[in-house]
């Protein structure tokens, strides 16, 4: 079809086929080093976190722009886990077809055409990016908990911004927790696969551990009332705490580097968030039932619970380990970020020195780039407002690769699949009205952020990306390449 062949305005559809992508020979190469378990840990390790350390006790409590959802939290995680769960079919079904790094901007690029898949992949490089950063914040909450513990007073002009502490000027535990993970990661894969499934290990055991203490501490007092702000705060609170949902997507930007992506990466997705969901409905229901959400920490709320349960010891260990399990959340996120750069570098959208590796398959120049663009995300913005902005991105991630599985399932039925989702079209299309309607709940400020970066990145593919496309014939990447971007 001549939209595909040609470079002119017409072609912004073309599609990259699933056999171009399959058997990818050109540019540079991911190790493949990941088994089944640490797909799964990277999985677990991205999904649990923030979520239960942080934003569990934000959403409940509330705030000034955004009132208290109380115990009905619960609810809240349940409704964006509905929804992350349909998503999530879809994801495994791709993943089971195409076991490429990019994930949903692999999927678009190939289900729904090029411009679909840059705008997906553009968003997830911004999203990601924050991600990290917003988990970066969420530990230098229980970090000053912590040294508070241990009787160390952390100055106020390094816990965060003048808009979250008064006399705050910059978050420099977070900065600095930053640019350790990214030296995490540039070690390679094999190290970080090997730290990520250890520290996920003793993340999982940690919530075991609060949940059963924190059980003998439950006051059914505290469940009244459920829902204190009635079912608006709820549906608020699930687009907030969506951010504690997915995971399992960034993981699948690791499909490339898995022995046997095609089998394992389906498994490893559902196994992820099941595990997630479980461990979710337990912690919060002994969060919210251990204090009164108008009294729960929004920074460090189990460690408060604690607190206020007379167990301080507790608090100062729970603050310990949760800066180092929150840590595997930021490793994900950002090995999310650098293999989206990665994949649209390779294919052309995006200059070719940004796709280099280093002896070990690792891309190093992504890698520290967006390490060190968390690191100033940070250190100067609050947590709400990066972890809005994450997830309207992520959202918009979802309602892609729903539509894309129902596209792809009718033009390519026989396309071997190792994992195809049930109730076709009936669950990808549940999945795009919910991420939808989620996004309708996110405030407008993060809707302008979100359309001024898409507007960049259109400004960006129209002037580079398509002319530079390797589907465009006439692109300057088909040529033999020179020594310094080989």
């Amino acid at each position: 079809m001549a939209m595909a062949e040609t470079p002119s305005s017409t072609s912004l559809f073309r599609r990259k086929p699933i056999e171009n992508v399959e058997d990818e020979k050109t540019g540079n190469k991911l190790f493949k080093s990941l088994g089944l378990w640490q797909l799964t840990a990277i999985g677990v390790g991205g999904i649990i976190g923030i979520g239960i350390f942080t934003l569990a006790g934000l959403v409940a409590n509330g705030g000034a722009d955004a009132p208290g959802v109380g115990p009905g939290v619960l609810i809240s995680f349940l409704i964006a886990g509905l929804a992350s769960a349909a998503a999530a079919l879809s994801y495994a079904e791709f993943a089971g077809m195409i076991p490429r790094a990019g994930s949903a901007y692999t999927y678009g690029y190939v289900a729904l055409g090029e411009i679909i898949g840059w705008f997906i992949g553009w968003d997830l490089l911004l999203e990601y990016t924050a991600i990290v950063a917003v988990v970066a914040i969420g530990i230098s909450g229980y970090f000053t908990e912590f040294m508070s513990g241990i009787g160390i007073d952390v100055p106020a002009w390094m816990q965060g911004t003048g808009d979250t502490i008064e006399g705050g000027v910059v978050n420099l535990p977070a900065l600095v927790v930053c640019l350790f993970i990214t030296w995490i990661l540039s070690r390679g894969t094999k190290t970080f696969g090997r730290f990520e499934l250890v520290a996920v290990g003793l993340k999982v055991l940690l919530i075991l551990f609060i949940v059963g203490l924190g059980f003998f501490f439950v006051n059914m007092e505290n469940y009244t009332p459920f829902l204190p702000n009635g079912f608006g705060a709820v549906f608020t609170g699930a687009a907030t705490v969506f951010f504690a949902v997915f995971g399992y997507d960034a993981m699948s930007t690791a499909a490339e580097e898995a022995t046997d992506g095609k089998k394992h990466m389906p498994k490893a997705i559902l196994l992820s968030l099941g595990v997630a969901m479980v461990l979710y409905i337990l912690a919060t229901l002994v969060l919210t039932g251990m204090q009164n959400y108008t009294e729960i920490s929004p920074t460090a709320g189990f460690a408060s619970a604690f607190q206020s349960a007379g167990l301080p010891v507790i608090a100062t260990v729970i603050s310990a380990f949760a800066v180092l399990s929150i840590l595997t959340v930021m490793l994900t996120f950002l090995l999310g970020v650098t293999r989206v750069w990665f994949s649209m570098s390779r294919d052309g959208l995006l200059p070719g020195w940004f796709s280099g590796t280093d002896r070990h398959g690792t891309p190093q120049r992504v890698t520290w780039i967006a390490g060190i663009a968390s690191a100033l995300l940070a250190g100067v913005f609050p947590i709400r407002a990066v972890a809005d902005l994450t997830n309207i991105g992520i959202l918009a991630a979802f309602v892609v690769v729903c539509l894309a599985v129902i596209v792809l399932r009718r033009s390519q039925p026989d396309a071997p699949r190792e994992f195809r989702l049930p109730l076709m079209p009936w669950v990808p299309a549940f999945g795009v009205l919910a991420s939808g309607f989620l996004m309708l709940q996110l405030h407008w400020e993060t809707w302008l952020r979100f359309g001024i970066w898409l507007v960049i990145g259109l400004l960006i593919y129209w002037f580079y990306g398509r002319k530079h496309s390797l589907l465009n014939p006439g692109s300057p990447r088909l040529a033999p390449p020179s020594p310094e971007t080989a």
